[in-house]
């Protein structure tokens, strides 16, 4: 059977759509090959590395892509991770189109635990997310 194909997609493509590739590619490695990309791509953020590490997942060799170099393809699922209320979010065309916005944690500034407990925080909600939403698909 042949993979669905997704791509998340936020501003920066460095933490939350990093972190929803590298979940969806270890929950459901069977059914899904998963993507990420952004409007204004930079590095890979280091405690979004970190956090998927916890779990036991490795985005070190990721880099952040353009949604440019996806444009010729048809994805089966384009899902935008970021809040429309405070960033511009991309829009991509595939067959099913899907957004939830999560907290940007690029965004926080504190100490280096507070801060990873915020990167956690949106791990998990995006884990849960994809698991309410791509276990049935």
């Amino acid at each position: 059977m042949k993979k669905q194909t997704v791509v998340f997609l936020c501003t920066h493509n460095s933490a939350r759509s990093q972190m929803a590739e590298g979940l969806l590619n270890m929950l459901f490695k069977s059914k899904y090959q998963a993507f990420s990309a952004g409007i204004t791509p930079r590095q890979v953020n280091p405690y979004a590395i970190e956090v998927m590490k916890e779990l036991g997942i490795d985005i070190s060799d990721n880099r952040s892509k353009s949604i440019e170099e996806f444009r010729d393809v048809t994805f089966d699922f384009v899902v935008t991770v970021c809040d429309n209320a405070k960033e511009s979010c991309p829009f991509f065309p595939g067959k099913k189109i899907l957004h939830k916005g999560f907290e940007d944690p690029t965004n926080f500034n504190g100490e280096i635990e507070e801060t990873l407990s915020i990167f956690r925080k949106v791990r998990d909600e995006i884990k849960v997310w994809i698991i309410n939403n791509f276990d049935k698909k």
